[in-house]
């Protein structure tokens, strides 16, 4: 039976194709990937795919005001537009960057969704769920490899944030501390030590240790789970807390979490949660 194709809902600028033409003209290059002679066929492999078919760039690394990928910025972390999630830098060990990591564990995230170390959410869980997940063992540890390599010691700028008071940060840590003893201890143990690899660790985890909040704040707020794959077709998930704690009550367990067990992270405030209660999801 013939159908016709439902118009698009596009609005002006947006569905006016003829302006890929001068976006193409500014931002896009034609060319095909190198091998660096200087490293071995594995990491080739896993940077044509990170930089290529993997379109890693897509999420984790900002965009400037006509949508492009800002040069000098790859993979160095940015919010992802219409969605709110955070892309964490790919560069950096203070965030997603995986030098610290064993090999195994960075397999393990990419193609399970869970590893020792720590696991998948938001927009990257469906990156595992449809693509990563269906690679070869040796593409995915040719990405891993190839991540690994990126990773520094430095940083990225500090996304703009509210700043606590020393008093306020204080007095939102001691409130955490009682609601992480709550709700959040039975799963993620009383060292933040986790159970690996269902319940990821709170202590020496990235996600939140970063300068920016948002990821923490967003899974207390909404809950989630990893994505369901071959390897973990039965993923444990965590509850929403959004009907159940105020933005301080949120701000105040996150501050908690990003202090303890060694982690020195900045306080967050009420004002930063309020900004994600309303915003959806996916």
């Amino acid at each position: 039976m013939k159908k016709k194709n439902t118009p698009h809902k596009m609005q002006f600028p947006y569905n006016q194709r003829n302006l890929l033409i001068g976006w193409r003209a500014l931002y896009f290059t034609p060319g095909e990937y190198k091998n660096n002679p200087a490293e071995p066929a594995e990491w080739n492999r896993g940077a044509y795919l990170v930089q290529g078919l993997g379109h890693c760039d897509a999420c984790h690394t900002s965009r400037n005001m006509l949508g492009a990928t800002v040069k000098d910025k790859e993979l160095s972390g940015g919010l992802i537009p219409l969605q709110d999630w955070y892309a964490p830098s790919l560069t950096s060990n203070r965030e997603a960057g995986l030098g610290q990591w064993d090999t195994a564990d960075v397999v393990s995230l990419l193609n399970a969704g869970i590893s020792n170390r720590g696991v998948v959410f938001g927009p990257m869980a469906q990156v595992v769920h449809d693509s990563l997940q269906y690679l070869t063992e040796a593409d995915t540890h040719a990405m891993a490899v190839y991540l690994k390599s990126l990773a520094t010691t430095g940083a990225p700028d500090d996304p703009n944030q509210v700043r606590t008071t020393e008093s306020q940060s204080r007095t939102s840590y001691d409130n955490g501390a009682k609601i992480y003893d709550k709700h959040c201890k039975s799963c993620h143990g009383g060292s933040g030590q986790g159970v690996q690899p269902v319940y990821p660790p709170l202590a020496n985890n990235q996600a939140i240790n970063m300068e920016f909040s948002v990821n923490p704040v967003r899974m207390v707020l909404f809950g989630g789970f990893p994505p369901s794959t071959r390897l973990n077709p039965r993923p444990f998930g965590m509850p929403p807390f959004a009907y159940l704690l105020t933005d301080q009550d949120v701000a105040d367990v996150v501050t908690y979490m990003r202090q303890s067990w060694g982690n020195r992270a900045n306080a967050v405030s009420g004002a930063d949660v309020a900004k994600y209660r309303t915003v959806p999801v996916d």
